[in-house]
């Protein structure tokens, strides 16, 4: 009887043992903070470094404009505040762990070597105990470059994350970066419950760590634990009231960008505002639109000054006429066929469900294809419609969805998301001018592991890039297997745990981009006028300078991202330098400044480090845009890209061209020029996404998918592929006026 129940009060003790350590440690979380906000470094970058880097400039530039200085930084930066990024750290996903504001600051003045930089975590699930810390981590940061020649330049912000489930009702994500540290909002201004966060409110530590089985790293899933259930027990703010009348301790929410606008007109603090990510398709939805939010309320000329072209979520630049889905005769949504190159997945679907058939051309088989498209069709955005079509495999799909015969596309491309679209339509509700977009084309990295301008050296593509991916043995625990049927499965049928499958998508993660300035000083307040005038320039990660200038007849220079008007033929120049190559390794400051193990862990012994030598630029593009004069002109009739070509004899000075518009006087409409640089080829990561085999035509007949998950998963391939690196001017906006 003793042995017996000797037997019982012993699992009995060691349980409630376990109980009380994971409550001790849950307490811990609950009491304790993920990470040090606190900077690590105390050193600052040499000033005799940036100087350098000035007076190489002012040599390139020759007789271009030599009044201002071109300073490169990163406006959107995800830290481990962002609930998605806390997420991808976990180890269930081969995630790093915690990467705090503090890991931002050191990365992007030690690794990346920046001359500014922008915190811009997801404000839908930021506590403000995680907002207090942010303000206090960067501040910090921004005092280490000293007032009077500061090395790199630290702004506040967040990032405004709506993703609505149909296209009438999606805006997209925007970055808000404010100009000065004091004062600050009290709070950020998310977009409300995305279905990220709802995803995430919806999943503890606990349930995590039982899907992972990993009980040999329980205080991660612990602290995940702690911050889902503080930011899920916050109260949202009334959203009635004045944001400077609201309390400190709730998450605040406006749901369109007429309502964002509002609140910071409020707040009434210099910001401005960037769309960014807008064609991908994990957020976009088909038929998604920039057109919906072209009105007075919704679109604020006065913040809404810039968009990011370029991240390592890919190239949001290119406008072409094709169509995820279509609109029946009815009215309804319906699957269109491949056209232009381009093959929608809702197709591909039905293709997949047909090669099944054991008699294609039967009426059974063709009702089974069209169901399969319309299910497809039907579910939208989610993540779970690739199962409609039971046990397939990301090589199955090809490389439909894809924009074709593009730089570094966004996942799912979205067109009437992309930024040729958005400068060329118009709104014409009100009598009169109509209303337009007129931004400034920017790049920046979007990368979620605190790693500010991340794009200098093609290396370490989980670490600099957003890929990620399960291991095996939790996809096997986790992921519901679905086998292979010759019917489709409905949407209902399908497992949410079935998103966690490997997908394609992985392999649309790139290294990221750059924002350049024209600035009259290294300041703060320089930096940020800059921004505001629109004299910028995006990159896709390479420090390439590059000036766009309108002449007029005296020889005087209005820069990129001007509005101007021309009663002559508009005539233009365009001066364009590549990047220096880089050396091996990271200066001695950066050793001195981080440590040599901080450099390994945080820079993967790898920073920016120009040698003496620069690529070579191959050509110059310039697009041409005629924005809409009545809302029924197409816009692919409106957007001319190339309009000309410049081949380049770069012998490492850079390259000049000059061109004008004999066409202006004639057309008597608007007009936005714009140019892109491109160097020599080079090897980028994820360059050809899914490493299609063609045949003579050019059609994609296999992939092999740059996997970050399972057994696919190969972390000595870094998918590398030839490239060329490229940077993107500011438009230059230009009226027809009468001479005098």
């Amino acid at each position: 009887m003793r042995r017996s129940l000797r037997w019982v009060v012993v699992p009995l003790f060691a349980i409630a043992v376990v109980l009380v350590l994971v409550g001790l440690a849950i307490m811990r979380g609950v009491l304790g903070s993920y990470a040090d906000p606190g900077v690590s470094a105390e050193l600052r970058r040499p000033a005799a470094y940036t100087a350098s880097e000035a007076a190489t400039q002012l040599s390139a530039a020759d007789a271009t404009r030599r009044d201002k200085q071109i300073l490169f930084g990163d406006l959107h930066v995800h830290t481990t505040f962002s609930s998605d990024a806390f997420f991808f750290s976990l180890p269930v996903i081969m995630g790093e762990g915690a990467h705090p504001p503090a890991d931002a600051c050191d990365y992007a003045r030690f690794c990346s070597a920046l001359d500014f930089w922008s915190i811009n975590d997801h404000a839908e699930l930021l506590t403000p105990e995680q907002w207090s810390e942010t303000i206090e981590s960067v501040r910090q940061c921004d005092a280490l470059g000293g007032e009077s020649s500061a090395d790199m330049v630290s702004f506040l912000g967040w990032e405004w994350t709506q993703d609505g489930p149909t296209a009438d009702t999606h805006y997209g994500h925007k970055n808000v970066i404010l100009r000065d540290l004091d004062p600050v909002p009290t709070r950020p201004i998310g977009a409300g419950r995305d279905a990220l966060s709802r995803a995430l409110l919806g999943q503890g530590a606990l349930r995590l760590l039982l899907a992972a089985g990993d009980l040999s790293n329980l205080g991660p899933y612990l602290d995940f634990n702690r911050f889902i259930t503080r930011a899920g027990d916050l109260p949202i703010c009334d959203s009635t009231a004045n944001v400077r009348d609201l309390p400190a301790d709730c998450l605040e929410f406006a749901e369109t960008p007429a309502e964002l606008f509002r609140k910071l007109d409020e707040w009434n603090l210099p910001s401005v505002v960037v769309p960014h990510g807008t064609t991908w398709g994990i957020h976009a939805p088909p038929r998604a639109s920039l057109g919906i939010q072209l009105n007075r309320e919704d679109h604020d000329r006065e913040r809404q000054r810039l968009f990011e072209v370029y991240s390592g979520h890919g190239n949001s630049e290119r406008y072409r006429a094709i169509d995820h889905v279509a609109v029946g005769k009815d009215g309804e949504l319906v699957c269109p066929a491949p056209s232009q190159g381009f093959t929608p997945c809702c197709w591909r679907a039905g293709e997949l469900m047909g090669a099944r058939c054991r008699e294609p051309d039967s009426p059974e088989c063709r009702g089974r294809v069209e169901r399969t498209r319309a299910e497809f069709v039907a579910a939208g955005k989610d993540p779970r419609r690739y199962s409609i079509v039971p046990g397939s495999t990301p090589e199955e799909w090809l490389e439909c969805g894809q924009l074709p015969e593009s730089f570094s596309p966004a996942y799912l491309y979205r067109p009437a998301m992309s930024a040729q679209y958005g400068l060329a339509i118009g709104d014409f509700s009100d009598a009169g001018v109509p209303h337009r977009y007129r931004y400034g084309l920017i790049g920046s990295s979007d990368n979620h592991k605190a790693r500010a301008g991340n794009g200098y050296k093609e290396i370490g593509r989980k670490a600099t890039t957003d890929a990620w991916g399960f291991r095996q043995s939790t996809i096997d625990s986790v992921v519901k297997l679905v086998a292979r049927s010759d019917e489709p499965a409905s949407l209902e049928s399908i497992p949410f745990s079935d998103m966690f499958a490997p997908e394609r998508g992985a392999s649309f993660y790139f290294t990221g981009g750059l924002v350049a300035v024209h600035s009259a000083s290294r300041g703060r307040t320089d930096i940020f006028d800059a921004l505001m005038n629109r004299e910028v320039y995006g990159t896709s990660g390479e420090r390439m300078l590059l000036w766009f200038d309108l002449l007029d007849e005296d020889g005087n220079r209005t820069p990129m991202g001007s509005e101007a008007s021309s009663a002559v033929p508009p005539r233009f120049e365009v001066r364009a330098v590549g990047a220096f190559e880089q050396r091996p390794g990271c200066p001695d400051y950066a050793v001195r400044g981080l440590g040599a193990q901080r450099v390994a862990s945080l820079c993967l012994d790898e920073c920016y480090f120009p040698g003496d030598r620069r690529k070579r630029i191959e050509r110059i593009e310039v697009i041409r845009i005629l924005p809409q004069q009545h809302p029924d002109e197409p816009v692919s009739s409106l957007v001319e890209d190339p309009w000309r070509v410049f081949p380049c004899e770069d012998d490492g000075s850079g390259c000049r061209v000059q061109f004008s518009d004999e066409d202006f006087l004639r057309k008597k409409r608007e007009a936005v020029y714009y140019v892109r640089a491109l160097e020599e080829p080079s090897p980028a990561i994820s360059a050809d996404p899914l490493r299609c085999e063609r045949d003579a035509a050019g059609r994609c007949l296999a992939t092999r998918p740059c996997y970050a998950s399972g057994e696919q998963f190969d972390p000595d391939d870094e998918c590398l592929a030839e490239i060329q690196e490229r940077a993107w001017s500011s438009p230059i906006f230009v009226v027809p006026s009468p001479r005098d």
